[in-house]
Order: structure tokens, then sequence, then C-alpha cells
């Protein structure tokens, strides 16, 4: 697999990053005359090197939520009510399988109905589903839910659970809320409504100056050329993925809040600057837009204060992994043993090859705790990290993902002696899941009056 070291100057500046990813092609593909046989090669190309000496792993921590020890758990709250925790929301992603557009701002009491989401299940099933079928499955019409988009139910589920935090710890919800720190990194192309609907929603309660934004570039694709890549600005814009995104937020003058009364009043802060404010943190979680069980529960105070456990043993990372089902496995990333670096690594899924779904038996969660931030953030800064690659209609595209941290850092693993399924809205099938989690959402006792206070401010 094409390796990273790392991306000349700064990751995330766009033309160095830009020079480095033709620099990257050019040293590691200059034996193949097209990107047809480069694409034939793909999957060979991205394969992990030392795939076939692959076994099942042996470090997996199991967290027991019922162990009955309070310690891990109070701390995990006060480190929370303290401000502590940064936590990341990636929304960048384009959303292409759901077919929906951006899913930060979809809402579905708008733009969904049960007869749009049967349309949508049977293009992707192959087969009709009749709206029938899809209401059968539903809590509540689309119709009847709260009209706020899924970032906007993403934003207001982490403040109404910080404010129950407070209230619990007998403290001020307004001050446990102005003490937290956010990162939330969106597309060039929403930036101005993302930028909109913080200054509707009052910043759902939180300290603008404490809301830092980053907005993740989108790429034109590589070409090829008399044995030359170059970057062709006539072919579509895509993101290289999240790996991307984590290298740049280690660049120059990329993260940025807004601390006037006007969206263009910004402030980017400096590589040194956003050093300083992660040194300032005792682990970040990093959520997904699109994880549904968030939008009722967005603390997880088991797994946090099992990170901070981890992080004063000098762990760095901290994935959680989930048992794949045999009856109906599911493709996603490995975790394994490799014997020659002597623990267990996270293999993501375009680096196994031919491997079967089956023969998976530990999967990538896709949610990472990240003890000590400043850590993973300056080795990023240093190395990088591993660049695979994709050819999507004709062009090259590098794709690396955040996952690969485990590379770079001690990481532990962790699975739970109850074992939670994954529910993500990533296609049209997960749709009625989607619309019965935002029914719940709403009806959390006082979260409509929560929403209802931060419109008004």
């Amino acid at each position: 697999m094409p390796q990273a070291t790392k991306a000349v100057i700064a990751p995330g500046s766009l033309e160095p990053y830009i020079s480095s990813c033709v620099a990257q092609a050019q040293e590691n593909l200059r034996h193949f005359s097209s990107l047809a046989e480069i694409a034939a090669r793909e999957k060979d190309l991205n394969r992990y090197p030392r795939l076939e000496r692959l076994s099942e792993p042996r470090q997996i921590l199991v967290l027991d939520e019922h162990d009955g020890r309070p310690e891990p758990l109070a701390r995990a709250r006060a480190a929370v009510a303290r401000g502590e925790i940064l936590f990341e929301h990636a929304a960048a992603g384009e959303g292409t399988r759901l077919m929906l557009g951006s899913k930060y701002f979809l809402d579905v009491s708008k733009e969904i109905t049960v007869e749009r989401t049967a349309h949508l299940m049977s293009q992707e099933a192959g087969r009709i589903i009749a709206p029938q079928e899809v209401a059968a499955q539903l809590d509540c019409l689309p119709q009847g839910l709260l009209p706020l988009s899924l970032g906007a139910r993403h934003m207001f589920q982490l403040a109404f659970d910080l404010q129950n935090l407070a209230r619990d710890l007998g403290e001020s919800p307004r001050e446990v809320l102005g003490r937290q720190h956010l990162l939330v990194v969106i597309g060039r192309e929403m930036l101005a409504h993302v930028e909109k609907d913080f200054y509707q929603w009052h910043f759902f309660g939180f300290n603008p100056a404490q809301v830092y934004f980053m907005v993740q570039e989108s790429f034109h694709g590589l070409n090829l050329k008399g044995g030359n890549f170059f970057y062709d600005v006539n072919s579509p814009r895509r993101l290289h993925n999240h790996g991307q995104m984590v290298m740049q937020q280690t660049a120059p003058r990329q993260l940025f809040t807004l601390v006037g009364a006007h969206a263009w009043d910004k402030k980017l802060h400096s590589r040194q600057e956003v050093a300083d404010w992660l040194q300032g943190f005792a682990d970040k979680i990093s959520y997904n837009i699109e994880d549904l069980d968030y939008l009722t529960g967005s603390l997880d105070f088991h797994g946090l204060g099992l990170a901070l456990e981890l992080g004063d043993q000098g762990y760095n990372m901290v994935m959680e992994v989930m048992a794949n089902n045999p009856a109906k496995p599911q493709k996603g990333g490995m975790l394994a043993w490799d014997p020659e670096l002597g623990r267990d690594l996270m293999i993501e899924s375009f680096q196994l090859g031919d491997i079967e779904n089956r023969d998976i038996k530990f999967l990538n969660r896709n949610f990472n705790h990240y003890p000590s931030p400043s850590v993973c953030w300056g080795r990023i800064k240093e190395q990088g990290l591993p660049m695979p690659i994709a050819v999507k209609e004709g062009f090259l595209y590098f794709q690396p993902v955040q996952g690969d941290i485990n590379f770079l850092v001690k990481t532990a693993f962790f699975r739970r002696q109850e074992m939670r399924p994954i529910h993500n809205l990533k296609s049209p099938a997960a749709l009625p899941l989607a619309i019965n989690r935002m029914y719940a959402q709403d009806s959390q006792p006082g979260f409509k009056e929560f929403a209802q206070q931060c419109h008004q401010g």
C-alpha cells in the first residue's frame, strides 16, 4: 500500500498537500501506464503487507458496565462537567449512499415521506418495497417529528445531555455548557449554512469562543499522461476521507472560531495556538453525525471512564470493536494480531484483499477516544498517515483513514460485555430506524422545550 510518511510542509494546506499527493503517485505508481491498469490492481496496491500472517486478536479489553466500580464513572462525569473533554463532530461527509445530500442539513420532517422512503429503499434493495411495509416499521410518521436538521439534532443532544448532567451534579447548566469545547468539521459548500445554523440556535447554548470549526477541503483527482501524474482540475472534486481531515487539523490556520455577531468575524488559529489548546484536554471523543444511537444518549460515561484509565497507562487512542455476526457478517475494519509487530492492529476494509466478511471476527465500531489528544496531533503532524488509493470516475484519489492513527500511537481496543450493534444512517435501509430514533429524541422529557429555549437565546 502506498505509504505516506507525511505530506510536504503542511498536511492540510491545499497546495502543499496536492503537491505531496502528486509526488506520492509518481513515486509509488510510476511503473503503471494507465489509470485503468491501476484500478485493476487497486485491491493489491492497498493490501496490508503482512495480511497472510495475521491471526485473531489477543489483546481485546472487555468493558463491563455492571462491574460495580463507581470511580471510573464518577471521574468521567466530573471530567465532562469541568470541560476537560474535547467533543469532535465529523459532518463533512458527502452522503452519496443515502442519496439525500449532506446529512447535516437533512430535515426528515420536511424532506422525507413514507412514500419517498419506500422508493429509496426499493432502489437500494433492487426490489419493490411498498409504503405500507415502511409504515409498519415506524413509531411516528416523518411529518410528526420536530423540524430539525440532523446536524441541529446532533448538537442539541449533546447540549441537552450536558444540561441534565449539570443538574444531576447540582451545578448550573449554563456554567457547565459554558466550559465545553467543540470541534465541528464541515465541508466547504456547507460553511455558510452551518454558520447560520449556529447563530440561529445561539450556538446551542455553548460558548462561541470555544466552538472551533474546520472546513475539510475536497480535491480534484489525479490524471496520468505520458508517465507523469498531474492534478486535473477538470475532474470531480472529492473528499480524501477522514484521514485527510485529521492531517488538515495539524496545518496552520485551519481551525477558526466565530468571535463576533456575524459569520465574517472569524479568528483563524495558528498551529501553536491549536497545539496549546489541545494540551488542556484529558480526552477527545470523535463523533460521526450518522450515529443514530447518539440521538438519545451522546455521553457514554462508561466508555469515557475506561478511556481515561487507559490514558493514565500511556494509551493515546482507544477504539471500540464489536464481534461480527456469523449469521450475517458485515464488511468493515478488522481487528487482528500482527506477530511481527507483536500487537493487535485495526486493518481497514480496503486493506483486506480477498478476506471474506465471515473471516472478520471483530469489527471497528467507528467510535474512538484520544486520551491526551495533543499526542496524536503531534504524531500526525510529524509523520502523516498511510495513503491508500481509489480510482473513481477515471481519476486517482487518495483515501487516508482516521483509524490508521492506531499505527502511530499506543492503542487499546475494547468491546462491551453487552454487545451493541452498529446503527448508522449510511443508506436508505436505515431511514425507518432513523425516524424512530428521532421520534425517541423528540420524546425525551424537556427536549422540545430546550430546543425552543436555544432558539430564543
